[in-house]
């Protein structure tokens, strides 16, 4: 029988996630609770069901993230009468790549803020500008690389496009200070692995963006951008 501490912190750790970035954070309450021992090493994850339930999204996506920690090998899933997902005995290094020291909290979460808000200004800059063709084409076109990117590809396309939407405010200053912070955080990128939900979710979230942006709705352009900066952090906490 689990202690209340734990059940506590269960309770706590699984709880409904925001439905904007459902699978995003569905991974990283799932670290969390691994993490955190809540689910010790060798332990049985509750039920898809049950989980699914207290998390509040499909049963899909709970799938999703669960194949994702399975595959970046947090878990298992076993079949059978006693099976179920459980965690593996030997875990991952948080935010340990080949030759790499391990990422602080505080420097992460300094990376995380700086790009908040860079580049939900930006966003929100460049859809409060009368933009050019030159501009409109610009975006649509990075938009489109980024789109139909491959998996090995998409880092580069996906920092292409966040730059391109910093260049249409035609601020250099803030395109230098974009790219910079996006050097940074595609550090903290590089030790996680690449998520194909993630990507697909985020392409849909990027076409969101460029929209509101085309329509000179700075209001919509910065909720946009927010909700997507924050899925992507949600998974850098979880992994770091």
């Amino acid at each position: 029988m689990e202690s209340t501490s734990v059940a506590n912190a269960g309770e706590a750790l699984f709880r409904p996630v925001r439905t904007g970035n459902a699978f995003e954070e569905t991974v990283e309450r799932l670290l969390q609770a691994i993490r955190l021992g809540v689910v010790g090493a060798g332990e049985r994850l509750p039920s898809e069901r049950e989980l699914a339930e207290r998390l509040g999204v499909s049963r899909v996506t709970l799938r999703e993230a669960i194949r994702a920690l399975a595959d970046a090998g947090y878990v298992e899933s076993r079949r059978g009468r006693y099976g179920g997902t459980f965690v593996n005995e030997n875990l991952p290094a948080p935010g340990q790549s080949v030759g790499s020291r391990p990422v602080g909290a505080v420097a992460l979460e300094d990376a995380l803020s700086l790009r908040h808000v860079l580049e939900t200004g930006a966003a929100e800059m460049a859809a409060s500008r009368s933009l050019t063709p030159a501009d409109r084409q610009h975006l649509t076109s990075t938009l489109a690389e980024a789109s139909a990117a491959e998996l090995a590809d998409y880092r580069r396309k996906d920092s292409r496009l966040h730059l391109a939407i910093a260049e249409v405010t035609a601020s250099g200053s803030l395109t230098t200070a974009m790219a910079d912070a996006r050097t940074r955080v595609n550090q903290l990128l590089d030790r996680i692995p690449l998520l194909e939900p993630n990507l697909e979710h985020s392409n849909a979230q990027h076409e969101e963006i460029v929209d509101a942006i085309l329509a000179g709705d700075p209001v919509a352009a910065r909720r946009a951008m927010a909700e997507h900066i924050e899925g992507t952090a949600s998974l850098l906490r979880a992994f770091l």
